[in-house]
């Protein structure tokens, strides 16, 4: 007799890890995205496992390209996922709602699209909502509760998608992405398929309205399988005082609130999974057993209103609906325990303190003395410091004011309190060079200030290139800066186009981004900008120049990466504390700002701290007493 194998034991991972394991689980094929936070996880753990499932998984220019890559593998007939941010739904939406008409083909393949949003914006310029947008592209959406509940709903949208033959949405968020939970790993296959395509799927004009009309009358039978989900769920009493409706972290946030307050025998808890179609029939069954309702969820009141249209509709209003757009819960940011607290005391009318008075006398007094505010900033040796430092000195010396947009990564970090917020208008990917080609064209009014468009290197091939081509098209003028740190740093150094790697580690043809802006017919420099002397000059030559675009690739690999990858440190860097001094100038901590510099507070002397030091050395070219002083390579 065989000896009984033993269960794999449960792990601890992230719910972005969950996710992509529950879709290895299911049989996934391909896999696509663009690194953004909270979703990056996703893709990188799929590349990790590319080579032992045979998965076919890549980091696309952009979202778009990756939900078109994902859906092609779909219309084959093979599994596919697509992973974003809630701003690259955005970007990929122009084609998922085509999708959503046309559907995938009858060739059994399927295809999820995991968008996690970011409320509260911790890494975003924005929390929007991404629930409006699965109504929007007709696409059917689900909201896990848990990490595990995420697991479990992936393979079920894999089945909804194969069974309907269209893309399904599963909206993730910062606190499941990012949370840890022990999940135990099930059983992961090879979904065996023979690609290949034989449907149309085209919409053009005269099909696009016989399309429209499929594409309802799919959601009306995929509603009948969401009135009926298990995922939906009530637990509390037969006859509540008041029943929370939820979804998402609102579900936890609204179970902890009402187990902090004692309230398990008078406030019910309605969960809903489902997000769009949205289940109007159970929401009206379960909601009878109450006269008052809270939403609590995050982060507009989707559900609020949605729930408010059920009830309107068979004249419910005696039912009375309390969340964000009644004031009870704050119209924007994360849900929170006190937050549901906070409304459940209101609405219910009964005293209720998260903490004791005493408590939070002490929280008010004592509290603001002791918090730090650290910033944000960029690492010790960041290439974009030196750029910045060069690109300031630069327009000084320029004397016209010259006007910076930038757009989102690293680099943006100029703009938070305590850089040298150089940056005066910071909008999406790629809109640096938009807004500047636009304002590069309003020198017939009088315009007169030089223009300067920053964007990453991985922005470049994400969004830049389209705007750039329109700025030469139309005889734009401004100066187009790349900084090229070679990697998606921000987000956690994924490749993009611009490298020799793919996303599992594989070599693959660069691109290079000079070659492609000259043969846009832009004008380009290739510099240093570690060699912060000549990249000024050179930044001050392309300001004088006027005409066209010009395109400065300030070119140097991020310091995190480059010590990782050769195990050394240029350079020692100390201060001489003979040449320093000290307060009195302050150049290197006021100015410079890097994270290593530190001052002993007995002499008020300023000195470098060696395990922050990355020794890029960059910091003796700035000084203006010679005080930091270098020594050749050291290796660790």
């Amino acid at each position: 007799m065989k000896p009984q194998s033993k269960a794999k034991a449960a792990r601890l991972i992230l719910g972005n890890e969950a996710i992509a394991e529950a879709a290895i689980e299911a049989g996934v094929n391909y896999a696509a995205g663009y690194p953004g936070t909270p979703s990056s996880e996703i893709i990188q753990t799929l590349a990790n496992q590319a080579e032992k499932f045979n998965l076919r998984v890549e980091w696309s220019t952009n979202e778009k390209v990756a939900a078109e890559g994902a859906a092609a593998a779909a219309v084959a007939g093979l599994r596919s996922l697509v992973s974003m941010k809630n701003a690259g739904l955005s970007v990929a939406l122009d084609f998922l709602t085509h999708l959503s008409l046309t559907g995938i083909g009858k060739r059994g393949g399927s295809m999820v699209v995991v968008v996690c949003d970011d409320p509260d914006a911790h890494s975003s310029g924005d929390e929007t909502d991404s629930r409006w947008l699965s109504r929007f592209s007709y696409a059917p959406m689900l909201e896990p509760s848990s990490i595990d509940e995420a697991k479990r709903i992936i393979s079920w949208a894999f089945h909804l998608s194969q069974e309907f033959a269209c893309h399904v949405m599963v909206r993730s968020y910062t606190r499941l992405s990012h949370a840890s939970a022990l999940v135990k790993p099930g059983k992961k296959v090879r979904h065996k398929a023979k690609p290949a395509t034989d449907s149309s799927l085209s919409l053009t004009p005269y099909l696009a309205r016989p399309a429209h009309g499929r594409t309802l009358a799919r959601l009306a039978i995929i509603l009948t399988y969401f009135e009926n989900s298990p995922y939906n769920a009530y637990e509390g009493p037969d006859d509540p005082d008041l029943i929370v409706v939820a979804s998402g972290s609102g579900v936890n946030c609204a179970r902890d609130a009402i187990d902090i307050m004692g309230l398990e025998n008078k406030i019910g808890l309605l969960k809903i999974v489902t997000i769009w179609p949205f289940p109007e029939s159970l929401i009206l069954k379960i909601l009878h057993k109450a006269k008052r309702v809270l939403v609590a969820e995050e982060v507009d009141p989707y559900l609020e209103v949605h729930v408010n249209a059920a009830l309107n509709r068979c004249d419910g209003r005696r039912i009375k609906v309390f969340g964000r757009e009644t004031g009870h819960i704050e119209p924007y940011g994360e849900i929170t325990p006190e937050r549901v607290c906070t409304a459940i005391a209101q609405i219910l009318r009964v005293k209720f303190r998260l903490r004791s008075s005493e408590y939070q006398a002490q929280i008010d007094t004592n509290a603001e003395p002791l918090l730090i505010n650290r910033g944000l900033s960029w690492c010790p040796g960041c290439p974009h410091r030196a750029s910045f430092w060069a690109i300031e000195r630069a327009i000084k010396k320029d004397g016209r004011d010259a006007y910076i947009i930038g757009d989102i990564g690293c680099y943006t970090l100029d703009v938070f309190p305590g850089g040298k917020e150089q940056m005066k208008l910071l909008h999406a990917m790629g809109s640096g060079a938009g807004l500047a080609s636009g304002l590069g064209r309003l020198t017939s009014f009088g315009y007169k200030q030089p223009i300067i468009s920053i964007c990453g290197d991985s922005t470049f091939f994400h969004a830049s290139m389209p705007a750039l081509i329109n700025a030469v098209h139309n005889d734009s003028h401004f100066v187009q800066v790349i900084l090229d740190n070679e990697a998606t740093a921000m987000t956690g150094f994924q490749p993009h186009p611009g490298i020799s790697l793919n996303a599992v580690g594989q070599p693959a043809p660069r691109i290079k981004m000079e070659d492609l802006c000259q043969a846009m017919g832009a004008q380009v420099v290739v510099a240093d900008p570690f060699d912060l002397k000549e990249t000024t000059r050179i930044m001050r030559d392309l300001l004088r120049r006027d005409q066209g675009v010009q395109v400065l690739i300030l070119r140097r690999t991020c310091e995190l990466l480059r010590m990782k990858q050769t195990r050394k440190i240029p350079f020692s860097v100390s201060i001489d504390p003979e040449r320093c001094r000290g307060r009195k100038c302050g150049f290197c901590l006021q100015q410079f700002q890097c994270p290593a510099f530190d001052i002993k507070l007995e002499t008020e002397q300023p000195y470098i701290r060696s395990d922050m030091c990355s020794g890029c050395g960059v910091c003796v070219q700035i000084c203006p007493s010679k005080a930091i002083l270098k020594k050749e390579q050291i290796q660790y």
